[in-house]
């Protein structure tokens, strides 16, 4: 049964690209005040059942926050799987407005460096580790060097992974199964832009971990009248629901992402696992753009 698991890319740093983050998230710019509320989100979803947490290195100081979380309950990492990521560096620095967020880097000297970071953060080795946002032009999946630095983690016992954004994903992800090395993935996947669904049914055929990101398509699913949030609207039920529900009903996916960034949007995710199936028809309203269209819109959305 595919679970729902927690993503902190709105919870570590205190501007995202998540439609309606800036009215959400109140004093986001104190790094002290995001931790309290990184930490309040991740008890309400420990509370809640939620087992999978997802970080990486660009999401400011996602890891560490859920590494000082972690070291106040040290039984639970146990119960846990954790996911992180490299390849990203978070620049902005929590400066309102930063003209830049990130700088990308596929290379041998960026993951020596950000892979002690990630164990020193989160206190032990993630269960996954996977190179952000792998796309056709990423060197990461041709770079011998890096693909042998890569299996001796996985060697450790750490699943190797990429995580895909894009409109070419499905073709990284097909790449990325014939190289041998990766077991793991994390790809955009919604009603919007499901182009990538085939080739993740594939990987986990292939016997990898599939996790679905921006299944609510960074909040436009929730803020647009769009066919589904008629559905949702006319059934009573949360929009965010509706949406999350269709993509934990996809047959290959493992985990896919809540990107909550308060307890109230969590436990409004959350009741996506309880919604009746017969709304997930909602699935079949033909909302797919052309990949090349939505990215582009993507691409356009302000950091907030």
């Amino acid at each position: 049964m595919t679970q729902l698991g927690l993503g902190l890319a709105a919870l570590g740093r205190p501007e995202y690209l998540t439609i309606g983050h800036s009215k959400a998230v109140d004093g986001r710019f104190d790094p002290v005040a995001l931790e309290q509320l990184c930490h309040s989100v991740l008890d309400a979803a420990w509370e809640s059942g939620v087992r999978h947490f997802d970080a990486a290195r660009s999401y400011g100081l996602a890891e560490r926050f859920l590494g000082s979380w972690l070291s106040r309950h040290p039984n639970r990492r146990q119960d846990l799987v954790i996911g992180s990521k490299w390849g990203y560096a978070y620049v902005a620095d929590f400066q309102q407005g930063a003209e830049v967020h990130e700088v990308k880097e596929h290379s041998v000297a960026r993951f020596s460096e950000q892979w002690p970071q990630t164990l020193r953060e989160l206190g032990s080795a993630p269960n996954h580790y996977l190179i952000h946002s792998v796309t056709p032009d990423s060197p990461a999946l041709s770079d011998t060097a890096l693909l042998d630095d890569l299996r001796a983690i996985a060697d450790s016992g750490t699943r190797i992974g990429i995580s895909t954004s894009g409109p070419h994903q499905a073709d990284v992800v097909q790449a990325a199964l014939d190289i041998g090395v990766f077991s793991s993935v994390q790809s955009t996947w919604n009603p919007l832009e499901p182009s990538v669904g085939p080739a993740l049914e594939r990987a986990h055929e292939a016997g990898w971990f599939v996790v679905v990101k921006e299944a609510m398509a960074n909040g436009r699913l929730v803020a647009e009248d769009s066919p589904l949030a008629r559905v949702a609207d006319s059934a009573g039920v949360g929009r965010d629901a509706v949406t999350l529900a269709i993509a934990l009903a996809q047959p290959w996916a493992d985990v896919v992402l809540s990107g909550a960034a308060t307890v109230t949007q969590l436990e409004q995710n959350i009741a996506a696992l309880s919604i009746d199936r017969e709304l997930i028809t909602a699935s079949d309203l033909k909302l797919a753009e052309d990949p090349e269209g939505y990215w582009d819109n993507r691409s356009r959305m302000a950091w907030t």
